[in-house]
């Protein structure tokens, strides 16, 4: 039977009643360190899954934790209610928590802090990235079952264990399992609000290409007084490349590098323009006050729809304290590319690395190690679940919810698209100063308390 207003209502009283009780189950899930990069938590990645899979099976999910090559996956089902079919995605895994030294608290010791201003945030490890947000979504489900005995559609909920160290497990496992995961729309909480007062739909997000290169020289490290300008020095060639990505006007040099980058449609680009992004204080934030990427575009254009090449880390020769006059061996440098709409990551690197050949010296030799490749994705907003989650997201904070890029990447949203065949809608809670993989991390509590009621919003409006 279709749900009632009398029905939704109910359920987003029962979200501010149990507040207290979603803290505590959150909490729970936060006490186990699962970082999912370094072997010796795989025992707490595991419990992680299990804790997660024992939620969803208290709530009446059929729920199972699958093994995999890497972390455990996490998948659970309630085939129930008459709208269209619901596939949730979010990651249970978080970053390490080093340097320790810099948290003001055990970071695997989740507290509430109340701010001077007499705000509250959750502050510990995975609080915003992505225990936090995914817990927003079962909190809303949990709602829904208690008030009214079932979910309002059927949802199937995926629980990843290695989206922060790489995610290699999920591809292969969307394809074994797609007749079983495949839905009507994907949803996903890993992004984030507009500003604190501003929901918003993430529609756009930038893929990537990452590559590691290093220049070998001589057979060993030259003394600098013996060997200096008659010896190929790998730091001042590796250098060189590097200059070379970029020219005076901030575009990237590579041949065919913008291949698929169309300019950004002025319907999108008139609603960006809207939303009255500060420059200034963006960049202030920081430190700093100039845009560096093409000059052509606005900052927020740089970091949502166009593509990028950063140099990420670049280390050759003594770096140790005092000074040791060498030539060095080798130099090693890692680059990451930003992609934006049909850009090929497969074909970038490849131009990467013809750029990178055709500039070293015949005396010098080169080698690449790739880190991962993504395409970029983009949704259509004229979908309707897109339509009924802005509403949704607009009744509940009282604000239009803003359609907006993402200069990041979330490589589950093109699996879920090129494997499954679903469009997602990327609905999070997080804000800009909620210090992802970074010492006192935080998830304010608005956030988790809204960001339930407005999953449970969402749910009504997608069974229409």
């Amino acid at each position: 039977m279709p749900e009632t207003s009398a029905d939704l209502d109910r359920v987003l009283s029962r979200i501010d009643a149990d507040l207290d009780q979603s803290i505590e189950r959150l909490f729970a899930t936060l006490r186990i360190p699962s970082v999912s990069t370094d072997p010796a938590h795989a025992a707490d990645c595991r419990a992680a899954a299990e804790w997660h899979a024992a939620d969803l099976a208290s709530m009446g999910f059929e729920a199972s934790v699958r093994s995999t090559p890497g972390q455990p996956i996490v998948v659970g089902h309630r085939r129930e209610g008459s709208g269209p079919s619901a596939l949730f995605y979010g990651h249970y895994d978080v970053q390490p928590a080093d340097p320790l030294e810099l948290w003001e608290a055990d970071p695997f010791e989740p507290r509430i802090v109340t701010r001077p201003d007499g705000t509250k945030e959750i502050r510990a490890r995975g609080a915003a990235d992505d225990k936090g947000q995914l817990m927003t979504f079962v909190e809303a489900c949990r709602a829904w079952i208690a008030e009214t005995g079932r979910l309002p559609l059927p949802v199937t909920i995926l629980l990843e264990g290695e989206e922060e160290s790489g995610g290699a497990s999920l591809p292969p496992f969307l394809e074994e399992h797609a007749d079983e995961l495949r839905a009507d729309i994907g949803l996903i909480c890993d992004t984030g609000m507009w500003d604190r007062d501003t929901p918003a739909i993430t529609t756009m997000l930038r893929g990537m290409v990452s590559e590691e290169v290093t220049v070998h020289a001589a057979n060993r490290d030259l003394h600098s007084g013996f060997y200096g300008a008659a010896a190929a020095n790998p730091n001042r060639v590796l250098a060189r490349v590097l200059a070379d990505l970029h020219d005076a006007e901030g575009r990237v040099t590579i041949p065919g590098f913008y291949d698929g980058v169309p300019e950004l449609p002025e319907r999108l680009r008139a609603e960006w323009g809207g939303l009255g992004f500060d420059t200034a204080g963006f960049l202030g934030e920081v430190g700093l006050s100039l845009p560096a990427g093409e000059r052509a575009y606005s900052a927020l254009e740089q970091t949502w729809s166009r593509p990028t090449a950063e140099i990420n880390g670049m280390v050759g020769g003594y770096t140790g304290p005092g000074f040791k006059t060498v030539i060095p061996a080798e130099a090693r440098a890692k680059i990451s590319f930003r992609l934006v709409f049909d850009q090929d990551p497969i074909a970038i690197r490849e131009a990467f690395r013809a750029f990178v050949r055709a500039r070293v010296p015949a005396d010098c030799s080169v080698e690449f190690h790739a880190f991962g490749a993504a395409r970029a994705v983009a949704f259509d907003t004229t979908a309707p679940a897109f339509a009924k989650a802005r509403q949704a997201l607009t009744d509940e904070w009282g604000r239009a919810a803003a359609y907006i890029g993402c200069g990041g990447s979330i490589p589950v949203n093109i699996h879920i698209k090129e494997t499954l065949g679903m469009d997602v809608v990327n609905v999070g809670f997080g804000l800009t100063d909620d210090r992802l993989h970074s010492p006192n991390e935080k998830y304010d509590l608005r956030s988790f308390h809204k960001g339930a009621r407005s999953w449970a919003r969402i749910l009504a409006e997608l069974a229409g």
